[in-house]
């Protein structure tokens, strides 16, 4: 296997990786849960985390999705998953059409992966077997579906993603 197969890992923040402070009474983003969920999940498929931001996706502005698109450039790999917050999802994955030769997957949570009962495990294991398996192209996985990134809305009354016709 070479380096251009292992999976590289980009984390950018958004609600897979908050955490609820009390003193606070708020919840914000905390150091990355991904390792955490490889390490119990016993991923042994090659692969190397890095981290981007540590932003709720409604902070990024255009310069850090172009940041984003840089680092998946500068990267040797082409299969790639980035962590990041549902609500401007699919605004990240428009900044990411132009990459012909690699899969990139988008992967978030609609609760905490510090939570008992969040996605976020779930959602993960679906990025990775994404980024082994599909053709070149830019993915979201949420929701138990691997969704063209282009062609998804994520649905707030409904709590969940939802393919366009």
């Amino acid at each position: 296997m070479t380096s251009s197969d292992e999976i590289v890992i980009f984390t950018t923040g958004g609600t897979i990786d908050k955490a609820y402070f009390d003193a606070l009474s708020a919840y914000q983003i905390a150091d990355s849960m991904i390792p955490q969920l490889l390490e119990t999940a016993r991923v042994q498929y090659p692969h190397r985390i890095e981290q981007i931001f540590r932003k709720d996706s409604l902070e990024l502005t255009d310069a850090d999705r172009a940041e984003i698109a840089s680092f998946v450039a500068g990267s040797g790999s082409r299969r790639i998953i980035i962590t990041h917050g549902t609500d401007t999802m699919t605004e990240t994955a428009k900044s990411l059409a132009g990459f012909a030769d690699k899969v990139i997957v988008l992967v978030g949570a609609l609760a905490p992966a510090r939570f008992n009962e969040s996605d976020a495990a779930f959602n993960l294991g679906m990025a990775f077997a994404t980024a082994q398996s599909a053709p070149p192209g830019v993915y979201i996985t949420m929701n138990g579906t691997v969704f063209d990134a282009f062609k998804v809305i994520k649905d707030r009354e409904r709590g969940a993603f939802v393919a366009l016709n």
